[in-house]
């Protein structure tokens, strides 16, 4: 069973950065990304440039995006930024659904049940546009401002926003708690409340779980499609959330993934010189560790 790669460097990796990245340094990066392979990319983000300035630039990105091999993702947070998106020409949208109330209402300034609202008005939408939609569960696996979130509570908000119909469910560690155990807990509630809708997982690795999670999640799919969102360098973070810390690394969740069998369709080795160019524009060493250590066997 194929494993597939969803890069969100672009997006979630550098919205949490407190350099600026140019333009045309973003589209390098995703130019290395598109040529190891990667065939799903969340390159921008539309929202207030005010609130996440390192994403000002998404109609600019967008623009010079290669078109035809990958399909290209755009987070939304309101029907305006779906206009954005529609008129930048991007294949698929993912919409946040914060999983509590408290964070809904930092990160969006609406409760959950407003928010899931809000999905379903800009699923609709983004459908008769012809765009493929994603809404991602937020904070399921812990809430830093409520702590734990029950299972129950997660389903909820699954059925809720598996009611608008959405091409893929994403559920998102968001601030890096969750462990293994979780993961099949909430596995086993995203299909009870939303049969036949493919799955998608985001973790973060604040907490070193990550990767046991990220191949928790591609165990548990079985025969079933299962995407994974990483990031390169292992770069990223919620502007949010205090102490979200970064994504897993594309380069070494590929290394644990093709090692344990599962195909994913990414050559690594280009991926591997990413890690120091990163942390020159970034100006911090990232959190990747197989660029450091290297392939094995070499």
């Amino acid at each position: 069973m194929t494993v597939s790669i969803v890069e969100v460097s672009p997006r979630d990796g550098l919205q949490n950065e407190s350099a600026l990245v140019p333009t045309a340094d973003k589209l390098a990066l995703i130019g290395t990304l598109v040529a190891s392979g990667v065939r799903r990319i969340e390159a921008v983000s539309f929202a207030h440039p005010k609130r996440v300035p390192q994403m000002a630039d998404a109609e600019a990105v967008a623009a010079g995006l290669p078109r035809g091999q990958v399909s290209w993702i755009g987070l939304v947070l309101n029907e305006k930024g779906l206009d954005r998106a529609i008129a930048a020409g991007l294949d698929e949208v993912n919409v946040v659904v914060v999983a509590t109330d408290t964070f809904s209402e930092r990160n969006q300034g609406v409760p959950t049940a407003e928010a899931a609202a809000a999905w379903s008005r800009i699923a609709a939408r983004a459908r008769e546009a012809g765009l493929r939609t994603t809404v991602t569960v937020a904070a399921a696996f812990g809430c830093p401002f409520e702590g734990e979130v029950p299972v129950a509570r997660v389903r909820s908000v699954i059925e809720a926003c598996a009611a608008a119909g959405p091409d893929e469910l994403a559920i998102a560690d968001t601030i890096g708690v969750g462990v293994p155990a979780q993961v099949r807990a909430l596995h086993e509630a995203a299909v009870a409340a939303a049969p036949g809708v493919p799955l998608r997982w985001h973790f973060h690795n604040t907490r070193n779980t990550g990767y046991a999670n990220a191949l928790a999640a591609a165990e548990l799919a079985g025969s079933e499609p299962v995407a994974l969102d990483s990031s390169a360098g292992g770069i990223g973070g919620c502007p949010f959330a205090p102490n979200a810390t970064g994504n897993i690394a594309t380069e070494d969740l590929l290394y644990l993934l093709h090692r344990n069998g599962f195909p994913t369709g990414v050559d690594v080795e280009p991926l591997l010189p990413l890690g120091a160019r990163l942390g020159e524009l970034l100006g911090h060493q990232v959190p990747g560790q197989l660029a450091r250590a290297g392939l094995f066997p070499s």
